[in-house]
């Protein structure tokens, strides 16, 4: 009763975020940010929208997995998932990608590009079969290793920018694991920065201080881990500058209300409940692209 109680309520979520969106693109082509689970997270310019890490299957009994509702609306393109360009991902996790669930949206939604690190291409390769292989065509590995310059690729109405920064733990844990912070600018317009895993020590992200100044970003999405750690905080306020920053991969036992969580975490913007959203904070174009030289 309980479970059929929550898929309820997450449907009427979805009904009332697509509605939404919708509205805001009619009148004042918002820019949105709209929460799926752990680290996913869709933005929406206009017409154009991504995703990062949407689909993935274990929550290791710490983080929040993705509604079946929304997943079966991501899998059939309902709104408010309708239109998707591209699907980025952080790393291959459990808690992050799901090799099968990315094949068969793949083989549902013929339009959506994937862009992710190699170790999830390859793993996407290990469950797909001959007849699976024109996917790939829309498939776009990305191989960085530690300390390698950042790369760009493009596409039509997407900027996308890619540098791997280690994956939590450094520098004694998980050093084999390609994990990739997306830097997406949406229709010249929006900037967006998805972080994956990404250790928050300083000297990752000094050492392409010209890459992260050249950018104005608009919003940030962070593993919560960067608002209680040494250099995060630093590095958000001192090295990336977005006008916002809501945290991800947030554990079930921290409070959906502010004021029952952490006295950490109590000042900053977490996202905790899925379907949930953020308006982005776009301004005038002669803010936005005061250092955007690309």
């Amino acid at each position: 009763m309980r479970k059929n109680t929550i898929l309820t309520a997450v449907s009427i979520i979805l009904v009332w975020v697509a509605g939404h969106l919708q509205a805001d693109d009619a009148v004042s082509d918002t820019a949105m940010a709209m929460y799926l689970a752990n680290e996913g997270v869709m933005v929406v310019q206009g017409e154009t929208k991504v995703v990062f890490d949407p689909l993935f299957r274990n929550g290791y009994r710490q983080y929040l997995l993705l509604p079946e509702p929304m997943k079966e609306a991501l899998f059939a393109g309902r709104a408010p998932f309708d239109g998707i360009d591209a699907v980025f991902i952080s790393h291959f996790h459990g808690d992050h990608f799901s090799p099968e669930d990315m094949l068969r949206l793949l083989k549902q939604q013929p339009d959506v590009r994937l862009y992710a690190p190699g170790q999830a291409v390859a793993g996407l390769r290990a469950v797909a079969d001959s007849q699976d292989e024109a996917l790939f065509a829309r498939v776009t590995a990305v191989e960085l290793a530690y300390k390698d310059p950042p790369v760009t690729h493009e596409m039509d109405g997407l900027l996308i920018e890619a540098v791997r920064i280690p994956h939590s733990g450094w520098p004694t844990g998980r050093l084999d694991v390609e994990n990739i912070s997306w830097r997406v600018t949406l229709d010249k317009t929006t900037t967006v920065l998805h972080l994956g895993d990404a250790d928050p020590n300083d000297v990752h992200f000094a050492r392409d201080a010209a890459y992260w100044d050249k950018t104005h970003l608009h919003m940030a999405f962070p593993p919560y881990w960067f608002f209680n750690s040494t250099f995060g905080p630093k590095v958000l306020m001192s090295r990336l500058k977005p006008d916002a920053s809501v945290g991800v991969h947030v554990p079930k036992s921290i409070p959906t209300d502010p004021a029952l969580r952490p006295v950490e975490f109590r000042k900053h913007d977490l996202f905790t409940r899925p379907g949930e959203t953020r308006v982005i904070p776009v301004h005038s174009n002669e803010h936005k692209h005061e250092k955007h030289e690309h």
